[in-house]
């Protein structure tokens, strides 16, 4: 059973009803007055469309008279299945009309997962992260624009949860068991975390996977303004036998109270912190800082964008866990051979 936010997306077809809320008299005097049929029910004013032009039209004239912003719409095709309503706000929906092609991408998972190295100090690979990247055949897309577009659409906990599932499913065709997999998500689409995650556990178990090889890692950029939130998805993540990371810190939203406050499992280190460290002493001052508040609760450091050697045998002087970044591996869409379990 889906939620609203993560069900499949309908696509928008030539006839349906355009669905208005809150209804008013007043509301429904002008739609009619601009020659559109209105039913109205204690809530919801319902207006008939035979084409999409027209329906962009009807759009276009409520925005007009300024009477949009106040209203939740809602778009149901003729030939839609029964399904919980989608209600958006006319921001929305105007965003969604203006890209159709990258909604077309998100609704019909139109993409792949490829996967980067993560070694350790000895240079042996342990695990990989999982980046989202277009289909080979498929529409292009850059994966920060399709989250964007998906978060300003309403449609960002679909994504994220469908970006789970595809780096699940590649994983457990690519890799053998004992490899961490580090999978990116986004805090503000797990609204109840024991609800929302429970289609990532049934893939985990689907698959006949092993849930200690999986680290699910908070996406980079997002500002984190809810702890007790986040709290309760690492410990949802923790409970089904996961791990949790905390990416970028030393950057942005990513400080080091944060850290102390979520205490991770893994503690990904900014790329910005770790690019030419070695020449850098005020960098090397906040690494080690880091890496000894990290030590308090026994989180493994990971460094990300190591790019030099210098970088990584810095990093490793210092007592980071492991690396990630162009130096061992970009993200491809298989790993090295010796890893594969299918050719």
């Amino acid at each position: 059973m889906n939620c609203v936010d993560c069900a499949d997306i309908d696509p928008i077809e030539d006839q349906g009803e355009l669905k208005l809320r809150p209804c008013s008299d007043p509301l429904a005097a002008a739609i009619r007055n601009a020659g559109y049929e209105v039913f109205e029910t204690s809530k919801t004013c319902i207006i008939p469309y035979h084409r999409k032009e027209e329906l962009l039209k009807l759009i276009e004239m409520l925005v007009t008279k300024d009477i949009a912003d106040s209203l939740s719409v809602c778009v149901k095709s003729k030939d839609a299945p029964v399904a919980p309503e989608r209600w958006l706000t006319f921001d929305q929906l105007k965003v969604r009309f203006a890209n159709e092609n990258l909604v077309s991408i998100i609704m019909s998972h139109d993409f792949c997962s490829h996967m980067q190295p993560i070694v350790n100090f000895s240079e042996e690979i342990v695990g990989f992260e999982f980046l989202l990247r277009p289909l080979p055949q498929g529409s292009y897309f850059q994966p920060y624009e399709l989250f964007e577009i998906a978060r300003r659409t309403g449609f960002h906990s679909f994504l994220d949860r469908a970006a789970r599932i595809s780096a699940i499913e590649t994983s457990s065709k690519l890799l053998p068991k004992g490899i961490k997999r580090f999978i990116n998500f986004l805090p503000s689409s797990i609204y109840n975390p024991k609800y929302c995650l429970t289609h990532t556990f049934e893939a985990i178990r689907r698959l006949d996977q092993n849930p200690e090889d999986y680290v699910f890692e908070v996406v980079e950029t997002e500002q984190i303004s809810d702890i007790a939130h986040l709290r309760a998805i690492f410990a949802e993540y923790r409970q089904q036998g996961m791990r949790v990371a905390l990416d970028d810190v030393g950057a942005g939203y990513s400080t080091l109270e944060l850290m102390s406050l979520l205490q991770p499992d893994y503690v990904k280190v900014d790329r910005s912190l770790i690019s030419f460290c070695d020449r850098d002493e005020g960098k090397q001052r906040m690494l080690r800082e880091i890496i000894s508040r990290a030590g308090e609760f026994g989180a493994s450091l990971l460094a990300e964008g190591i790019e030099r050697r210098e970088e990584f045998l810095i990093c490793r002087d210092l007592g980071m866990d492991l690396g990630q970044g162009y130096l061992f591996g970009l993200p491809e869409d298989k790993p090295p051979g010796r890893f594969g379990i299918t050719a």
